[in-house]
């Protein structure tokens, strides 16, 4: 079947009639709904004063369904308008061991010939699509709910088709052909992270089909297409367990609003609804509620920057470390063994014993220690009344409630969150006033102490969560995650892109507070050419990185002889960029104040400034700091100020390795005075 080029583009147009076919019956399906639910909303208006309450419950069930089926048909409709743009990009012709061969063609959606009732396109999720991904031509298996289906490739394609134009096809019979991701990777980039599913490798298959993880921690290279991938594992599940999981039950914790943009295509272009995101700030917010203002991440990291203060540091690497969580723990089994001084209690002429009261306290051990005491006092009431033989006053009542709780020594997180720095024997590590920011490094702690001694159930919706940028968030952090979300995980990044190397989590740290995780390391990076990435292994040196090979420019270093003449060489890059045809160039400052200072002097040639406030990732010049153009990509990059001044420390090292491998195409470095120690090899 389709032997030949010229039957394939036949096929292609046959395929696309179906399409055109399938796209009017929907509509026709759509327009009687919409008839339908008039009328029927029309027929209830006119008889509402004589149907009684069971008729109007059946009408507006019946309404319900009604728009529920047609919003399905509208659904339906957009999935087949963008089958219809590209309705595949790769084919297997798979013959089973009774040598019937099956022509299979893969699809970001399924498209079935419901007259003749067989598939005419496989959704790249079905079982028999992963052996486009994970074999070449020769023996292959799949895998069903009902078993292993064997049998051998005996044919294996790839498309490339857009507006409907079969652009060309390739015969291959290796793993994905390189040709084919040649093509992709050189494209400029877009304003949009796009779907990789017609150049998903065999590791990265694997990664997106695993069903069996209850936490997988992805480990990639920069450019290894991490986030990627995790959205198109979460794309999978949504396709494997659509009976039981929806888009509104998964939460992705993103790094920052205009990451949180940049990504938001990607569920869509696979036929997902959006998923809800926020930040960890966020998250800190909603809490903490309105008790705390505290500084975020990204303040922390400017701190670091641009002050640099021993003391500030030392709290940071403390509460960051494995250390840190492991006291809280020891601090917490402490106060349960010790803050509950219990004495009699006596209720008009009852006495409750003293061990009672610590019978009761313990029977609740699973319950968090500040709820208990509601517990307690209501065992307490039961017993004095039994004893009594009467019933309790409302003051007798009140009495037993505020007694029990008087015999706990705190009845504040934050009183126990202060405690436990003198119980630690380091009180210098807590600074907070009241009417001050907390600083980043509490936020989370005093989350956990909440969690523990308060208990907090608002996620238990959440079925799936996803972190990216794994590498910014501490044990603690992890700690939190862990007790807040009771469900699966997907936990991804990179510990050579952290901004803040004090509190830098890897694998393998993460690995202690999940200990049931399943590790994958990604070493394959895609993004950049082969120039860049031995480039930026200068700063940040890491012999397992493969790149792919992919050649380009060698980056540049620019000399300039003072600030003023490296903002004009800037200037010059940017026009050179505006005339190259390249979609996007990122301009990657070190802090927010060289981010201004280089927008203020491109103004007028269109440079958009991203702070921490930004929303939306746009193309064209962006002008940035490393800290927010992680997990972005650019055709270009330009790095200013790459002095020995400005990058010295290893905040500063983490800073212009991030910068750097934000690159595609070209790198060019700027400085003025002697060049960064990170790159004077």
């Amino acid at each position: 079947m389709n032997a030949t080029e010229q039957e394939e583009r036949e096929y292609l147009e046959e395929i696309k009639e179906q399409l055109a076919l399938a796209v009017r019956r929907v509509d026709d399906a759509v327009k009687q709904f919409s008839s339908e639910l008039r009328e029927k909303k029309e027929y209830i208006h006119e008889h509402q004063s004589g149907m009684d309450d069971a008729d109007m419950v059946a009408a507006g069930q019946s309404i319900d369904r009604m728009a529920y089926t047609g919003g399905a048909a509208v659904a339906r409709k957009r999935k087949l308008l963008k089958l219809a743009q590209s309705p595949y990009f790769g084919r297997i012709d798979f013959v089973t061991p009774n040598e019937v061969s099956t022509p299979v063609y893969i699809g970001v959606h399924s498209f079935v010939d419901e007259r003749q009732r067989r598939g005419l396109i496989y959704d790249w999720r079905a079982p028999i699509s992963s052996m486009f991904y994970d074999f070449e031509l020769g023996e292959a298996v799949y895998t069903t709910p009902s078993g292993p289906i064997k049998g051998r490739i005996d044919l294996k394609r790839q498309y490339k088709i857009q507006d409907g134009r079969l652009e060309f096809l390739i015969e291959n019979g290796v793993n994905i052909h390189d040709e084919v991701l040649q093509r992709e990777l050189a494209k400029s980039s877009d304003d949009k992270m796009k779907n990789i599913v017609a150049t998903i490798q065999r590791d990265q298959n694997a990664v997106i089909r695993n069903e069996e993880a209850t936490v997988m921690v992805i480990q990639g290279v920069a450019g290894s297409g991490k986030t990627s991938i995790a959205l198109h594992r979460i794309a999978f599940l949504l396709y494997r367990y659509r009976e039981t999981i929806a888009a509104k039950d998964i939460l992705i914790i993103s790094p920052n609003k205009v990451f949180a943009d940049y990504i938001s295509n990607v569920l869509p272009e696979l036929g997902e609804e959006h998923i809800p995101e926020m930040g960890m700030e966020e998250l800190a917010a909603d809490l903490l509620g309105n008790q705390f203002r505290f500084q975020t991440f990204f303040e922390q990291v400017v701190a670091l920057l641009e002050q640099h203060h021993p003391a500030f540091i030392e709290r940071i690497r403390f509460k960051s470390s494995f250390e840190f969580l492991s006291q809280l723990n020891k601090y917490l089994l402490h106060v349960e063994n010790n803050y509950f001084v219990v004495s009699e209690l006596r209720v008009g002429r009852t006495v409750v014993p003293r061990q009672l009261l610590l019978d009761k306290f313990k029977t609740y051990h699973r319950v968090p220690l500040l709820k208990r005491f509601a517990l307690v006092a209501e065992d307490v009431r039961a017993y004095v009344r039994t004893a009594a033989n009467r019933k309790l006053t409302g003051q007798e009542k009140g009495t037993i409630g505020e007694a029990i709780t008087r015999m706990f020594r705190f009845n504040n997180v934050l009183d126990f969150y202060r405690d436990f720095y003198r119980w630690l024997g380091r009180p210098e590590l807590f600074r907070f006033e009241p009417g001050q920011n907390l600083e980043y490094a509490d936020v989370f702690a005093l989350i956990y102490l909440r969690i523990r001694l308060e208990g907090v159930s608002a996620y238990d919706h959440v079925k799936h969560l996803l972190v990216d940028e794994m590498q910014d968030y501490t044990p603690v952090q992890y700690a939190v995650l862990s007790r807040l979300f009771n469900c699966r995980k997907t936990i991804l990044g990179d510990v050579n892109q952290t901004v803040n190397p004090y509190s830098a989590s890897s694998a393998e740290t993460i690995e202690r507070v999940f200990p049931q995780a399943d590790v994958v390391r990604l070493y394959r990076s895609y993004r950049s050419t082969m120039e860049i990435t031995a480039f930026t292994q200068r700063i940040t040196p890491n012999p397992l990185i493969i790149p792919l090979e992919r050649h380009g420019r060698e980056p540049a270093v620019m000399r300039c002889h003072s600030p003023r003449e490296e903002l004009e060489a800037i200037k010059q890059l940017v026009a050179a960029f505006q005339s190259s045809g390249s979609n996007s160039l990122g301009i990657i400052c070190k802090t927010p104040r060289q981010a201004a200072q280089v927008h203020q002097a491109l103004e007028d040639q269109g440079a958009q400034l991203l702070t921490e406030d930004s929303t939306l990732f746009k193309e064209g010049v962006i002008i940035t700091t490393a800290h927010l153009a992680k997990g972005l990509e650019f055709d270009e990059v330009v790095v200013p100020f790459a002095s020995a001044r400005h990058y010295q420390t290893e905040v500063d090292r983490s800073m212009l390795y991030v910068a750097c491998t934000r690159a595609m195409h070209q790198l060019t470095l700027t400085y003025s005075g002697d060049i960064t120690a990170f790159l004077a090899s």
